[in-house]
């Protein structure tokens, strides 16, 4: 492999550890005598850290680690002529000529990856460096456990979903039929994830059921769920509004589900009197062409704001709506996979607390807004 590709390699596989530059090529032209680069954590976030070195003075600068093997090749190719390159595979010593060639020694690796951090490194419920079948299959991680840099989000997030599963399962009475469905699951990353966590992390027996629209997803959620040996886990194609379910349901899940999906799966949640409810809410259209208030209007006049006050409209009164049902809700922060910043996901828990207070807020809140007929309201989803 050529250097382009070896570090092309080293930050796709999570294996870049240090770098250093000296001798720059046109030193009237570059401020910085050396530049380091090294791999770190910040807020949980896997970056490559600069430090640029002055006669003087110290700058640093974060690349997004996946993005980050374009600039260091570009310091190799047309800054610098001594470069050291660390990976986890392998040490490289790069001389680069006057003219630009560039000369490669390969050494047995000196360094071990050690991510550090201004504060502790995060524990979480599925570690990194510990190969995880289902992440594996689903292109997370490596054999070795290690997770790929454009996968880092993904990963997060799904441990910070299973936290949160973890915390809403925390005064649950738990049995072996606890049952769970997973509405508009795409991909189903977070319904593998919650099959690894029941059956591996809690030695428990659970059943769950995958509900997406489209055919093709179902089919790679099948046929990887018989690949892994996943029993009790099925995928069926299917709408929220139409699904049918006549047993006990234990915990609803649904993440993005678009229009007025996620108001169609609170609804059956209630209707199954559902005791975990968690779902990461998505379109906010119904509300955005019926809310309306004369004193706000130099807000809801600009179609950026009305959209973004839409969204917290309706996702506080879905809150609201729960809580008439006995829930005690939490509206938490949550990373989004699709970077975007719809990142809220309610955690509703059933409950016998009292709800006359509740229902008062409700409808206080819908007269504030000028909010009638509201789906939500309707009662006459298919059970």
């Amino acid at each position: 492999m050529n250097v382009e590709q070896i570090i092309e390699q080293c930050i796709s596989e999570g294996k870049f550890i240090y770098s250093i530059f000296t001798t720059p090529r046109k030193k009237s032209e570059n401020p910085y005598k050396k530049i380091t680069a090294r791999a770190i954590e910040i807020k949980e976030e896997k970056v490559i850290q600069l430090e640029k070195y002055t006669e003087t003075k110290v700058f640093h600068e974060n690349l997004k680690y996946e993005n980050a093997g374009e600039i260091i090749f570009e310091l190799i190719k047309n800054e610098y002529r001594n470069i050291n390159l660390f990976t986890e595979d392998s040490d490289y010593q790069l001389i680069v000529s006057k003219k630009g060639s560039i000369k490669m020694i390969e050494k047995e690796p000196s360094k071990q990856l050690l991510l550090m951090e201004h504060n502790k490194k995060k524990q979480y419920i599925i570690n990194e460096g510990e190969p995880c079948s289902f992440l594996v299959e689903l292109g997370v991680m490596n054999q070795e456990g290690l997770v790929y840099a454009k996968k880092y989000d993904k990963f997060k997030q799904i441990n910070k979903f299973l936290e949160i599963v973890d915390d809403s399962l925390r005064d649950s009475k738990l049995s072996d039929n606890f049952m769970i469905i997973d509405f508009g699951c795409g991909k189903a990353y977070l319904t593998f994830a919650l099959y690894h966590y029941f059956y591996n992390v809690r030695n428990m027996k659970v059943r769950i059921i995958g509900l997406d629209l489209k055919e093709d997803v179902i089919e790679f959620c099948n046929e990887t769920s018989k690949k892994l040996g996943y029993k009790n886990l099925e995928f069926k194609i299917g709408d929220i509004k139409d699904f049918v379910y006549k047993s006990k349901v234990d915990m609803i899940v649904t993440l993005h589900a678009c229009d007025n999906a996620t108001d169609a799966a609170l609804l059956k949640a209630i209707n199954w009197n559902t005791d975990i409810i968690l779902s990461v809410p998505c379109c906010q259209h119904e509300f955005y062409n019926k809310i309306e208030n004369e004193n706000l209007e130099p807000m809801l006049k600009h179609g950026l704001i009305k959209e973004r006050m839409s969204s917290l409209v309706t996702d506080s009164l879905r809150s609201l709506f729960l809580e008439t049902k006995g829930y005690k809700v939490q509206l938490l922060e949550f990373i989004s996979m699709e970077h975007t910043p719809k990142n809220i996901l309610i955690k509703a828990i059933k409950t016998n607390k009292e709800t006359s207070k509740a229902k008062h807020q409700y409808e206080e809140f819908k007269k504030f807004w000028n909010l009638e007929n509201l789906f939500i309201e309707r009662g006459d989803i298919n059970r």
